[in-house]
Order: C-alpha cells, then structure tokens, then sequence
C-alpha cells in the first residue's frame, strides 16, 4: 500500500512538472495572441503584471476568501453567493478573479461602491508555481471558491500547499470533457485530490467525476446556482420602459452571446422576417467586445439601419441595435418577444438560458447545447424551450412572433422551470461557511 502510495505521489509529481514545462514553452504563444486580441480590445493589453502574479491589492485584501470566475457567465452566476457570504462575514475581505477583461469590467461596475475597500479584483495569475506563489504570498487568502469547470493543477497544487481550503462550485463535466480529463489520469487525480469539496450540478456530473477519480464523500450534488439568479425589479421596469419606447406591438427579438458565425445567421433569419412582419426588431448581443466593428460591418453590408448601443438607443427606424457594451444583456432581455441564444448554433455548447427564462422570455437554442444539458432539457421538457437547426429559425421565429399566446406560455413554462429548481445557492453557502469555519 505505501508503495502504491509512492508510485502515485511520483507518476503525479512527474505529470505536473511536464505540464508545467509544457506550459511555460508555449506561454510566449499565449502572450502574443493576448497582444493580438488587445487589437480590438485594448484592455487585453493592460495589466499584464497581475497576470505573472504581481498584485498590488494591499494588506486589506489579505487573509480573506478568494473567488475565481473565468469571465461574465461564471461571475453573474457567482454574484448571489457571494453577497451571502459577504453578509455573513461583514469584515471579511473577498478576492474576485478572472481571466477576461469583459469579467474585470462587471466585477467593477456590480461592486462599484466598495470596490477596493471590501472587495477587490485582479486578473488570475498564468498556472505556473512561481508565479501563483507570489500571488498566494501576498494575498494569503483562507479559501478558494471556483466556479465551475476552472480547474489548472498548479493553482490547486499551490493553494492547497499553502493551507488554502479550496471549492469547486456549481461544477459541471461534459462526456467530451471528461475524456479529455481521462488522457491524463495521473494529473487528472492529484488535481482532484487537492479539492477539498466538490459542489456539482447534477448527478451525470457527479458520476463523471467519480470515475476520474474524484473521491465520492468531497462531493455534493447541489443544483445549479445559475437557477438562483437575482433579477432587480428596476431591470423589468427599465425593460417595459424600452417596450412602451418602442411600441407594445413591435416584434422585438434578443439574440444573446453569439460567436463568429451566429451573427450572419441572425441577421439572415431576420431579413426573412422583415418580408413577413409589420417593423421587427433585433438587439443582436455579441458575445466578444473584439468582434463589434466586425458585427456592425455585417449589419450594414445587408442594408439594415444599425443603431449602436454605445451611441444611443434603438428608436422607431431601427432595425437592428448592436449592444456594444458589457452588462446590458438582462435589460434588453426585459424587452424582449423572445430570445435567441447565442453559442448553440455553432459548436460551442450554448450559453446561459435561465437568464431569459428567469424572465418570462421563451428560449430559442441551437442544437450545441452540451455547456447546459441538462438544464436545456428540463427546459425543453416544459416546453419553455424550443431547439431548432439553422434553416428552421426564421420560420420558428415567425410562428412565436405570430402567437402572443405562444410566447405567454413558453415564458411562463420557462419561469416555473427555474422557480422549481431554486435553493443551491444555500446549500453552496453552508459549504463555505463548514470549510471556512474548519468543521470540513
């Protein structure tokens, strides 16, 4: 048994000492593309020492708990819980990373007004030890919550080697993910290994885990936390505000979080429409600030009057605003007939439908929808959900558009869904505070 314990510790330090070679070789790659992405979005090219684990946050933000969320989704998601534990633990200083510019950005805006005082945010460092050892010395934080699937070996290597508990909530695997976790067994475990509790969304996940080798008793089905999304009733008035702008009878569509490619399907749907309905409207939602001018290009090479967001609002010539800013989606969402989700339509797994469906707004997806499964099915199966190919979605557009009954009903079928599947969020709180307090 010790030397099956050796063998282990030795095939996994090995594991992680190649990834890390691995990874520090094709760093520069990573940096140039960084550089590249920075043509676009400028905010790419800024604060790149926080990324090389030089944070300058201060003493107030040390000994507190650290929240990593990747970027916009994983941070919405994680806002409700981590208000709870800011209530909680009045005095305690919270850590918020992310990898992303637009996640930066709504961290900001969402905690403006205790923004360096309470709470404070920098960019996660490269997974490299020595630079993730400069983090964690400056910062010495208690706990570390993850959202979702952001799991590097060196960040839990090193956070657990400086006695830092760590989380992974709201986690999910996909069947593709998962095998790509099993080619590498012996990372794979030791990674696993160095997580104190593990908080997944539904049972498949839990069974994917397990068979990666995620001990059975660190692990807790919880639900989604996505299904505890906080909606503020000034969201749905400025939403019914924009209706009454734009007229109670316009068709109004939401295409939310597309990727290259969605655009140009988008668009071409809603030329069809136009030949059948009286003035629609389409608020088309990127996902990637990079790809705005890109957008608007396309906009514009189909002879449709484009209203840019960061240039005022949609009136009654429009045909298609671009929503060229961060953190507006829920508010254009509000004023919606229905929403298109963007990501599913090419193969990229689709992205977050409780956020329409929190609002009564009937869902369209594409058939990519592996990021949120299960979800979609229960969606589906309430029939608060529609999943339809590329060449179907003018036409499924139409017959909502066509039907307010329709569309009362799917939203209303779409809400009860998320309604029903409320409470994660406590119980992912009651792991904090178990881990926090050392009764873990």
């Amino acid at each position: 048994m010790l030397e099956c314990s050796f063998l282990f510790i030795f095939k996994s330090s090995m594991a992680r000492f190649f990834y890390t070679a691995l990874f520090i070789l094709i760093l520069p790659a990573i940096l140039v593309r960084l550089w590249l992405r920075g043509r676009q979005a400028p905010a790419y090219r800024q604060r790149w020492l926080e990324r090389f684990g030089l944070v300058s946050l201060g003493s107030n933000a040390q000994h507190g708990i650290w929240f990593h969320t990747v970027s916009v989704g994983e941070f919405i998601a994680a806002t409700p819980v981590i208000k709870a534990v800011m209530d909680r633990y009045p005095d305690l200083p919270i850590v918020i990373t992310t990898t992303t510019p637009t996640g930066s950005e709504q961290v900001q805006s969402r905690f403006a007004d205790v923004m360096g005082k309470r709470v404070f945010h920098c960019y996660l460092p490269y997974d490299i030890p020595l630079l993730l050892g400069a983090f964690l010395k400056r910062l010495k934080p208690r706990q570390l919550v993850i959202l979702e699937t952001e799991l590097w070996p060196n960040l839990l290597h090193c956070a657990k080697s400086k006695n830092c508990n760590v989380l992974v909530v709201n986690a999910r695997l996909s069947e593709k993910s998962a095998k790509g976790y099993s080619k590498f067994p012996n990372l794979t475990r030791q990674m696993l290994n160095n997580i104190d509790r593990l908080a997944v969304q539904n049972d498949k996940d839990a069974q994917r885990f397990k068979q990666l080798g995620m001990p059975a008793e660190k692990m807790h089905v919880t639900g989604s936390i996505k299904f505890d999304l906080d909606v503020d009733m000034s969201i749905i008035e400025q939403g019914e505000q924009l209706r009454a702008q734009w007229g109670e009878t316009r068709p109004v569509i939401c295409v939310a979080s597309t990727h290259q490619g969605e655009d140009e399907i988008a668009l071409d749907a809603f030329v069809q429409l136009k030949k059948k309905l009286l003035d629609p409207l389409l608020i088309l939602v990127p996902r990637h600030p990079e790809r705005f001018n890109n957008v608007a290009e396309s906009i514009n090479n189909r002879e449709l009057n484009l209203q840019r967001r960061t240039q005022g609002m949609a009136g009654l010539e429009t045909h298609v605003m671009l929503v060229d800013t961060m953190g507006e989606l829920l508010l254009f969402l509000a004023a919606s007939d229905v929403c298109v989700m963007g990501g599913s339509f090419v193969e990229n797994g689709g992205h977050n439908p409780l956020e329409p469906a929190a609002l009564s707004v009937p869902v369209i997806m594409g058939p990519s929808q592996f990021n949120f499964a299960v979800i979609c099915e229960q969606l589906q199966a309430a029939g608060g959900l529609q999943t339809v190919s590329e060449q179907d979605l003018p036409q499924q557009l139409l017959s909502l558009l066509e039907s307010k009954q329709l569309r009362l009903d799917m939203g209303k079928q779409a809400m009860a869904v998320v309604e029903a599947n409320k409470g994660a969020k406590q119980e992912v709180l009651a792991l904090i505070q178990e881990q926090f307090n050392g009764e873990g």
